[in-house]
């Protein structure tokens, strides 16, 4: 349904009243948040904050006629993912958005699912813009860490492991299913498509990595791709066993090729790649208890052998795999592909 909804009663309506009911995470950090010219955040003596910002473009991101409830809660959970990664905790966000019109349906969607991830989070909407245009979702979001203990991507050493949350290469079997790639039956489906639709930013154990990760990054453009930031930034090169990649049962029902080519590079899981010391592999594994997420060693950090980082993939027998073997295997999305 469309309406003759101005701007401000729009923003009113459907974000500003809602945020307005959610206390700010600490009760100290946001001093001002949605209805001035600009959000105020007071940090603490001893934190810092982190900032990150996703854009989500229709026909690029997401299908036209995308679920908006779906695309409420991604908008915001994978710049959550992003907190995550670098053990932050959420402080707020605000919201930028670009509507073709002001469809009262849709609106009410997407905000429903907007606030369901910040409420869960704890992590109030605290400002932002609306404008007509084509469909276009901007969020930027804001986290505490303590000081200087925010996981960055340059700290990977050689003799790190190599670890990786979850399962990763659902989204991109959902993907191929919806675009009818391949088929998938409509259980198989269902069981995967919200991986794609609605991730699940691992908040806690980017808090929890905190002291044990050297690095870590969330896995948004696909899993060895991503990693590869990590390996530049640090100076290093990685040895990953292929066969160790945690993959969902979904996607052990597809070939071997299938398998190997969506997880290495399929993109879209918001899990948690990070590097850790041997020593750290028993705290690891107490986090993965803590918080019943699986938590793989996929591989080791080596030592640079040229200018350019590389990736080794290996077998399970530890041998190394041939370009032939690895072809496609090493690259991620590509936003201007």
């Amino acid at each position: 349904m469309h309406s003759e909804l101005g701007e401000f009663e729009l923003i009113q309506r459907f974000f500003k009243t809602r945020a307005e009911a959610m206390p700010s995470p600490d009760g100290q950090s946001i001093a001002l948040g949605i209805g001035d010219d600009c959000a105020l955040i007071k940090p603490h003596s001893e934190e810092e904050i982190a900032i990150t910002t996703d854009m989500l473009v229709e026909g690029r991101h997401f299908f036209a006629n995308a679920n908006p409830e779906w695309l409420g809660h991604k908008a915001l959970a994978v710049n959550l993912s992003d907190l995550a990664a670098m053990g932050a905790k959420p402080l707020g966000f605000t919201l930028a958005i670009a509507l073709p019109h002001a469809d009262l349906g849709w609106l009410e969607a997407f905000s429903n699912g907007l606030f369901a991830v910040a409420q869960k989070y704890s992590c109030p909407l605290i400002g932002g813009d609306t404008t007509a245009g084509p469909l276009n979702i901007c969020i930027t979001a804001f986290g505490s860490i303590p000081l200087g203990k925010a996981i960055k991507r340059s700290g990977a050493i050689a003799g790190d492991e190599i670890w990786v949350s979850g399962s990763v290469g659902d989204a991109r079997l959902a993907l191929a299913a919806l675009r009818h790639e391949l088929h998938l039956s409509t259980i198989d489906l269902q069981t995967i498509e919200l991986r794609m639709h609605q991730p699940t930013p691992r908040v806690d154990l980017g808090i929890c990595l905190r002291g044990i990760a050297s690095a870590a990054l969330d896995i948004s453009d696909g899993l060895l791709g991503d990693l590869k930031h990590i390996l530049k930034q640090s100076k290093v090169d990685a040895e990953i066993f292929l066969d160790r990649i945690p993959k969902s049962v979904t996607l052990q029902h597809q070939s071997e090729a299938i398998q190997n080519q969506f997880a290495a590079c399929g993109g879209d899981d918001y899990e948690i790649c990070f590097t850790a010391h041997p020593e750290q592999c028993n705290a690891v594994n107490e986090i993965s208890k803590k918080l019943h997420i699986a938590i793989t060693h996929i591989g080791n950090v080596k030592t640079m052998q040229s200018a350019e980082a590389s990736i080794q993939l290996l077998n399970k027998n530890g041998e190394a795999l041939s370009v032939t073997e690895t072809a496609g295997l090493l690259k991620s999305f590509d936003h201007f592909a």
